[in-house]
């Protein structure tokens, strides 16, 4: 009998690499403005160079960039990416289609509903906001909970804890297989890997089952919890 579902939050809950694009290109075409001396791209691939070297929710971006760059940090050019950075990334953070009913109806399935993601405690709770779904989730655990990323177990073993759940008894719903995927499948939980969020091009995800919309996963828990279909 299901009695949970977890969910990662970026690619699987909101498109999180639509917004990051769209945030940092208006942060770019800001600090042009601002004084900068660099072209769009040349500047986006040295901000993104900083992403994969420091992880993509490294807050001191810009500030780094500027050094790079400039030597030093100009303030009119900073607080102009900044600014422009926090408004289109207002305008940009939505959540895939039917995310918001999806959650409605396990929540009034009884289930209990919890994220898993690697990112800060409170970026993740700035997009669960943000999205309006906060209120579906019992259970939230960031990596700030545990110091570890998945596929290590100890976030899974958090929220299934917090829950009062086994790990039979949940099912982890996430669009990076060798981590959300691996993770969730070593401790025993039911997987299900959100093909719709995939960046990665993946082949097989070695999940339980796949979706293609979120929505999709409602007769998955219904025929694992043995529910009639609402």
């Amino acid at each position: 009998m299901i009695k949970a579902v977890v969910f990662d939050v970026d690619n699987t809950l909101v498109d999180f690499r639509k917004w990051k694009n769209a945030a940092v290109d208006a942060a770019i075409v800001a600090m042009v403005d601002a004084g900068l001396d660099l072209t769009q791209e040349q500047a986006r691939k040295k901000i993104f160079g900083i992403y994969d070297k420091k992880g993509i929710e490294y807050q001191g971006v810009f500030d780094d960039f500027l050094h790079e760059v400039l030597g030093y940090i100009d303030y009119r050019i900073l607080a102009a990416g900044i600014v422009a950075y926090r408004r289109a990334r207002e305008g940009a953070l939505v959540s895939y289609p039917h995310v918001s009913l999806a959650l409605l109806r396990l929540f009034r399935m009884h289930l209990k509903l919890a994220v898993v993601s690697d990112a800060p405690r409170m970026q993740v709770w700035m997009r669960l906001v943000q999205l309006g779904v906060d209120m579906f989730f019992d259970t939230v655990v960031t990596f700030d909970d545990t110091g570890v990323r998945k596929p290590a177990p100890e976030p899974f073993k958090k929220a299934l804890e917090l829950m009062q759940v086994e790990p039979e008894e949940a099912v982890m719903v996430g669009d990076w297989a060798e981590r959300d995927i691996v993770g969730a499948k070593t401790l025993g939980m039911t997987t299900v890997f959100a093909r719709y969020g995939d960046e990665f091009g993946t082949k097989v995800s070695g999940a339980d089952f796949e979706i293609n919309d979120v929505l999709h996963l409602i007769p998955i828990v219904e025929k694992l919890s043995g529910r009639e279909p609402m």
